[in-house]
């Protein structure tokens, strides 16, 4: 029997372990867990947890597979009389499909899919290349920057989108390889490290902003720049550090080479196309740069590059058919399991209980970090901040500042799985990334990311 055939029964086999591993894993620890209190709705959704992060962290099935099962689950288990002495409306874990972040990723996969055709990624390539140089360490940092630096003032998802569409070239030029890798979990980290440096960057940023105000504590622009942006830059710096001693170890620089093939030209009929397209995007970034004063959320703004480049031609049926759509699920799913944990108070039953321990105020304000970040995961970071803030304000009385703070910054540490983020879910889409590659930025940032922000907020207000 050839090889050919052999490796495919091996992996199947494999997956068929894992799948079975997850769920019986996923059944004893729902079984220890889970209290006499709790009802069905929480228990089943503590069982979907567990058998979820171990399918999407074994690959036993597809990721996109996992949070497809997810909302089906959520459906037939909290909705059905049969299942459920007290069924729920289960809307709520099908609407994500029309969630902000959806709309928000679907236009940029829009944009990026116009570029590709009108040749811009390759210009915009070009130019990054001609100031960075050929060598892999600096194309790395140039892009880190660039994510960096844009992610502070833009969306980190429309940021991701733009990147990945302008390096598509190099990625396909050079395959899976160690600098493909590097660059895209470059990319997404520091995207999402950029995003901690403003009040716009991330909405967990804003909703601590915004519980703070409530509070009678008032932090602007500038201030909140103090306490994220050194975090932001030692967290970027950090991760580019281990990504080019990991990866770029004996790699020969880039040769242009690829960018030089005639059929690269773009045809003379597309030429108004392009014009199109870079109106579209001027357009687009300049209302996501400014949403704090026309009010427009970054998703609304996504409609500009969906309506316009499909109405003009530029964007056809078949590129809508060729969109990462795998992703677009995989995201919805994502929400839907942060939504059931949310709804369901099992978050709130579990943070309450916290109040019972006996810990003093700095290293308390380290575990809610890490919480934060660990909740961040698998849910929308939004939502573990609405809840952990309050509550940790209502533990430490007199530290307001500080848990806001912290927790606003920590959950925006959380890159783990595909479906931690969006940027993650964008890189992840490439085709070039397993979900193996993400662990190691998501170990890293999630273990020195909340540490950083604790420290810097103590040391700043002490």
């Amino acid at each position: 029997m050839s090889t050919t055939t052999i490796i495919p029964k091996r992996k199947k086999n494999r997956s068929f372990i894992y799948f079975v591993a997850s769920l019986v894993t996923a059944l004893a620890l729902t079984w220890l867990v889970k209290e006499p209190t709790f009802t069905d709705s929480q228990v089943y959704v503590f069982f979907l947890l567990f058998f979820s992060i171990g399918l999407w962290l074994t690959e036993a099935i597809p990721p996109f597979a996992v949070a497809l099962f997810i909302m089906a689950y959520l459906v037939f288990a909290l909705g059905n009389p049969y299942f459920n002495s007290a069924p729920e409306k289960i809307d709520r874990y099908v609407n994500t499909f029309s969630s902000s972040s959806i709309w928000l990723l679907l236009g940029g996969f829009l944009l990026a899919t116009a570029m590709t055709k009108t040749k811009l990624d390759r210009e915009l390539l070009k130019l990054t290349l001609r100031i960075s140089g050929t060598k892999p360490k600096n194309i790395i940092i140039a892009f880190m920057i660039t994510a960096m630096v844009a992610s502070m003032i833009m969306s980190n998802t429309a940021t991701t989108a733009m990147l990945v569409a302008a390096l598509m070239p190099l990625f396909i030029a050079l395959g899976g390889s160690g600098l493909t890798k590097a660059l895209l979990l470059g990319i997404t980290i520091s995207a999402t490290t950029g995003g901690m440096a403003t009040i716009i960057g991330t909405p967990s940023n804003a909703i601590a902003a915004g519980i703070l105000e409530n509070d009678g504590i008032k932090i602007d622009f500038l201030h909140w720049m103090l306490y994220g942006l050194p975090v932001s830059i030692a967290l970027t710096a950090v991760s580019c550090f281990v990504l080019v001693k990991f990866f770029v170890k004996d790699i020969a620089p880039v040769s242009p080479d690829f960018l030089k093939d005639k059929k690269i030209e773009v045809p003379k009929e597309r030429g108004f196309q392009r014009e199109i397209v870079v109106a579209v995007i001027i357009v687009t970034v300049a209302f996501w740069l400014t949403s704090s004063l026309h009010g427009i959320s970054v998703a609304a703004i996504s409609a500009i590059p969906i309506v316009f480049l499909t109405v003009t031609g530029i964007i056809t049926a078949d590129d809508l058919r060729t969109l990462p759509w795998d992703t677009l699920f995989l995201v919805a799913g994502g929400l839907s399991l942060g939504e059931a944990l949310h709804s369901t108070g099992i978050l709130e039953h579990y943070a309450q209980q916290m109040t019972t321990m006996n810990v003093g105020a700095v290293a308390f304000l380290f575990i809610l970090a890490y919480i934060t970040m660990i909740f961040s995961n698998v849910m929308s970071n939004a939502a573990a901040s609405t809840v952990l803030i309050p509550l940790g304000f209502a533990l430490l009385p007199g530290l307001e500042k500080q848990v806001a703070l912290s927790v606003g910054l920590s959950a925006s540490v959380a890159i783990l799985l595909p479906v931690s983020t969006p940027t993650n879910a964008i890189v992840f889409s490439t085709g070039y990334l397993e979900q193996k590659d993400l662990r190691m930025g998501g170990v890293l940032i999630g273990i020195v990311g909340p540490l950083l922000s604790v420290l810097w907020v103590l040391l700043v207000e002490g």
